[in-house]
């Protein structure tokens, strides 16, 4: 494809043109020139946009989607279609399927169903097998078929040692590995943040407590190893200060917090909409503005979506039984826009890209053409029109918007919503 991008402002760090307004020229898959009113050319289609933005592609490094084996939830196809309407250039896709992804050929069964599309899917692997946390799982074989990090999604690895053991076999290959962290005893039959909301409510608790001793835990652990780990979607103040605290130890180690922990609360539990439900579960203002400090402190390096479709049999139960869950790519912008800076998020949803392994392409002449296009302006209010997705389970359902995405470039494909 030939295209001119006319008036797009630049926002990306690491592009002599950033915050600059110029034309991008674009082919196939590369940029072949940045400037000023470039000239206009009969084999080159152009378009604008109001108040265009552009910036590198965003990457998710959490999302779940239902093929193989839940597909009333999400297909591959459509999964990467809501991705790329949503700015996102590349996903991590989660192994919770049916079966687990957690040998070759499942790597290789979801690479195949992603071909040719704008979006790039990069399969995360099971860590242990099925996912139940007794036996690893056959890591280096998934590794060569293109896994790029291994993780029991939700799941907390309860044997340390099968932990200890894992973090040393993949050093051989630079593996990486997900610790999610929820010590599943102390969250016991918990469904929401343990505090004043869950005792006026009447819903069991669960502490920050059950988060921060497996945060602790997983840090020792890799403190002892070495390698690199990455835990995900931290929701509590004391997980963000021990991750700083291992940072500055010179540990390998990065996090991620899920955009619903840095905009809502368990404030929103008042109505006992099973929409809210997630894990681990929206906590109380004090958490939600530590966590916001430590994204942009630098502690917390990566924003996802955590995006994960629940069919509505799984949501529209009682609360305790409901599945946790929201999905979050038609949101993500919208949403972060409304409790942080926009270059921030732009360098908080392209930075997963070097810790997983995957280049991360600037904004240059002769660089491959890898965009995300918005607009920064703007309030508005997320509907049910919005919604892409199969599943219609979002937490965001009624939330002021700011801003709006366009579209992507990826692969030679442009993709606009």
């Amino acid at each position: 494809m030939n295209l001119i991008i006319r008036n797009a402002t630049i926002i990306d760090q690491n592009s002599p043109y950033h915050n600059q307004t110029i034309d991008l020229k674009l082919s196939g898959s590369s940029i072949l020139k940045i400037g000023k009113n470039l000239e206009k050319a009969s084999d080159f289609e152009e378009i604008s946009f109001e108040n265009l933005h552009v910036s590198p592609g965003w990457f998710d490094t959490s999302v779940s989607l239902g093929e193989p084996g839940f597909e009333e939830r999400e297909t591959i196809a459509n999964g990467l279609l809501v991705a790329a309407k949503s700015g996102f250039t590349a996903i991590a896709l989660q192994p919770n399927t049916s079966p687990i992804i957690d040998n070759q050929a499942q790597i290789i069964f979801v690479q195949e169903k992603a071909k040719e599309n704008a979006v790039d899917l990069f399969p995360i692997g099971a860590f242990t097998k099925n996912a139940e946390g007794l036996d690893l799982a056959e890591l280096f074989d998934m590794k060569n078929a293109g896994a790029i990090a291994f993780g029991d999604y939700g799941k907390n690895i309860s044997n340390a040692n099968l932990l200890k053991i894992g973090l040393q076999y993949v050093q051989d290959f630079d593996g990486l590995i997900i610790a999610f962290s929820q010590d599943e005893k102390i969250k016991g039959n918990g469904v929401v943040h343990e505090g004043i909301v869950s005792t006026r409510l009447g819903l069991k608790g669960i502490p920050t407590l059950a988060e921060e001793l497996m945060v602790a835990r997983n840090l020792f652990l890799l403190e002892y190893t070495g390698g690199k780990m990455h835990i995900p979607t931290i929701s509590t103040s004391k997980s963000v200060d021990l991750i700083r605290e291992a940072k500055a130890k010179g540990l390998n180690i990065t996090s991620s917090v899920a955009i619903h922990h840095l905009v809502l609360t368990d404030e929103k539990l008042d109505s006992f909409d099973t929409r809210f439900k997630v894990s681990p579960p929206l906590r109380d203002d004090f958490n939600r503005k530590a966590l916001i400090q430590g994204v942009l402190d630098g502690t917390i390096d990566m924003i996802t979506c955590d995006h994960n479709p629940i069919d509505i049999e799984h949501k529209k139960m009682e609360f305790d039984m409901a599945k946790n869950g929201t999905i979050g790519l038609e949101s993500a912008f919208g949403a972060l826009q409304t409790v942080l800076p926009t270059d921030v998020i732009v360098s908080k949803l392209t930075a997963g890209k070097a810790f997983f392994g995957i280049n991360n392409n600037s904004i240059k002449e002769g660089e491959v053409a890898n965009l995300t296009f918005f607009n920064p302006n703007g309030n508005w209010i997320f509907t049910k029109e919005n919604l892409l997705s199969k599943s219609k389970n979002t937490a965001f359902l009624g939330q002021e918007m700011k801003g709006k995405v366009y579209g992507i470039y990826n692969n030679g494909k442009i993709v606009i919503r």
